[in-house]
């Protein structure tokens, strides 16, 4: 009985693990970043155009507001604390919004409302800008 425990462990330690070794799982990881910065130029539209929608959205909400507005007052609000309207808080505050929101002119007939990036999406220095009127549809007016 000895020697059967003793075979069977001497067995047990010998037996050779097969696994990675750190210089392996350093050289993947490696090749992983090379191609994650030969990737990223292509994929910085893709990023801008994504944060994009956040402002088309939240104009597209203001529009609704400033229609309501003009229904119950016959004219459209010079200020955003007149419509039901609460622009989310920026990354600045510790908020998601990349965008501040601002009415540029208001009269009884046409409205302009203003989408400004606060944050520079693909680090070109160019900041992304949108705007809305009374009819609607939101319209990018610099490019980021």
């Amino acid at each position: 009985m000895k020697s059967i425990f003793k075979k069977w462990s001497s067995d047990f330690h010998m037996k050779r693990l097969y696994a990675i070794n750190l210089q392996e799982t350093l050289i993947v990881l490696a090749i992983i970043g090379i191609l994650l910065l030969l990737a990223l130029p292509n994929l910085m539209p893709l990023i801008s155009k994504a944060k994009s929608v956040e402002a088309q959205v939240q104009l597209k909400a203001i529009y609704n507001a400033q229609t309501t507005y003009r229904y119950m007052h016959s004219k459209y609000s010079n200020g955003m604390g007149e419509l039901d309207f609460e622009a989310p808080r920026t990354v600045k505050e510790n908020g998601t919004a990349n965008y501040i929101y601002e009415i540029l002119s208001a009269d009884n007939a046409t409205f302009k409302a203003r989408a400004s990036a606060i944050t520079d999406f693909d680090g070109d220095g160019i900041f992304n800008v949108w705007e809305v009127d009374e009819n609607g549809n939101p319209k990018q007016l610099i490019k980021d």
